[in-house]
């Protein structure tokens, strides 16, 4: 018996069938979340309950109401046919995070790109008048340099020591306890940082007691304290040593990790075969952790772009210390200028686009996903 062709509009018809679940799926379910989960947070809002009845019935509604909407999505599909159900489940689990994703993200990305176009109440069209500002402004400029200085010093540092503590640990006794002071910094926030060293740099005209840790060391040894933070461009560099204390335990956490999984049986051959200790480092360790340090540094590129705490804290971009995300703080709170802060947002967003893409090329490479 002849078995009959089949269709060639069945599969496109199958496509098709799946394709709208999944859109329904990760679409609608997601946005009845949103549009309940919205009502119950208005209705909470306009309440006379006590502020401690509300924050904890907004916790409950919000993890419980999420909760219950996704054990409904299961259920739902539970009920389909298998092969549907399984091509269409993560959909719905993926769904509401590329909701919150595009809503919180993608939208105000949109709306800044918009407004950098506008002037700076963001009502009349100026066209390209704001980024030609955001490449030509004196201030501007300078924050590009500083940026860079950041960008190069406190990301290939963070590495270089970072690498080098954990080689070093890992072949000492103490090695916990080591790396546990080097990891303590990174408990800190960048503010917290920030206050911590303006201490270390703090000033005091000659003659009057030194409160500063570094102009007390300097003052002991018969030289005039110095205003760190005023002295140009040399200030730069005096922060950036605060992000490489804070990101050295970073790196040394990942890296350490990575040089552990080298095979013990090739160092071993090395040694055997007359290699020494730093030819063993740069011809066996260093390439076997490649991918590793790659991927700690431009995640420090990512965080050295947008660097903001510290300054802010520490100088308040004054000194010549100006960077790209104080500048878009002072365009947009400042000096209310809304379209040049949107600008100078978009130029930070494209400056990190190519090292994220790059990241996740590396991460699809190795099927992280």
């Amino acid at each position: 018996m002849e078995s009959q062709p089949k269709n060639p509009f069945s599969k496109i018809y199958d496509w098709l069938t799946l394709g709208l679940g999944q859109i329904l799926v990760s679409v609608i379910v997601p946005l009845v979340a949103f549009v309940v989960m919205w009502q119950g947070f208005i209705f909470l809002r306009d309440g006379d309950a006590p502020q401690i009845i509300t924050v904890i019935v907004a916790i409950i509604w919000g993890v419980g109401g999420i909760g219950v909407l996704y054990l409904l999505a299961n259920w739902i599909i539970d009920k389909l046919p298998d092969n549907l159900a399984s091509s269409l489940r993560p959909y719905a689990f993926v769904g509401p995070a590329l909701v919150i994703l595009g809503w919180f993200l993608f939208l105000p990305t949109v709306r800044t790109l918009y407004a950098s176009f506008f002037d700076a109440t963001t009502t009349n069209f100026v066209g390209l008048d704001n980024y030609i500002f955001a490449f030509t402004d004196t201030r501007m400029i300078e924050s590009f340099r500083n940026n860079l200085i950041w960008l190069v010093v406190g990301t290939g540092m963070s590495v270089i020591f970072g690498t080098l503590v954990a080689v070093l640990a890992d072949r000492s006794k103490f090695e916990v306890a080591a790396k546990s002071l080097i990891f303590l910094p990174m408990a800190i926030s960048f503010v917290g940082a920030g206050v911590i060293w303006r201490f270390i740099y703090a000033y005091r005209p000659p003659g009057a007691e030194q409160i500063g840790l570094l102009n007390a060391i300097v003052t002991a040894f018969g030289a005039e304290p110095q205003a760190w933070l005023t002295i140009s461009p040399w200030n730069n560099l005096f922060m950036v040593a605060i992000l490489i204390w804070l990101q050295t335990g970073y790196a040394m956490v990942l890296i350490s990790a990575a040089l552990k999984g080298v095979p013990e049986e090739l160092l071993e051959a090395a040694r055997i075969d007359g290699a020494n200790e730093i030819r063993i480092f740069f011809n066996i360790l260093l390439p076997s952790i490649q991918q590793t340090i790659i991927t700690v540094a431009t995640t420090i590129i990512i965080l050295t772009l947008k660097i903001f705490d510290i300054v802010f804290v520490m100088t308040n971009g004054n000194f010549g210390t100006e960077v790209m995300a104080s500048q878009q703080y002072k365009q947009m709170f400042r000096f209310q200028h809304f379209g040049r802060g949107s600008s100078v947002a978009i130029v930070l967003l494209i400056a990190v686009i190519p090292v994220m893409w790059y990241n996740l090329r590396q991460f699809g490479e190795k099927e992280a996903f």
